[in-house]
């Protein structure tokens, strides 16, 4: 997993200044909070997409498969009233 460095925030910091830790991760869409010198918490924007850690095919199919599934009930919709 590769780790932006301006994502990291330390244990402490994150106690201290919680709302700073959120902020990093509205605008990067995560926050990496390190504890002894290690990652150990990921915060997520949950409302942004998934794709960190993804390389590019990953990320590649993750977009056409959204897609897909966002176009698939339409066209399923569209084929039963043309048989109609």
């Amino acid at each position: 997993m590769n780790i932006d460095t301006e994502t990291i925030v330390s244990v402490s910091e994150a106690n201290q200044n919680f709302s700073r830790v959120t902020r990093i991760a509205d605008s990067k869409g995560e926050a990496v909070i390190f504890k002894n010198n290690r990652p150990k918490y990921l915060l997520i924007d949950l409302e942004g997409p998934p794709l960190s850690g993804l390389n590019e095919k990953e990320k590649l199919r993750f977009v056409a498969e959204r897609i897909l599934n966002d176009n698939r009930p339409s066209a399923a919709g569209n084929k039963r009233k043309k048989e109609i």
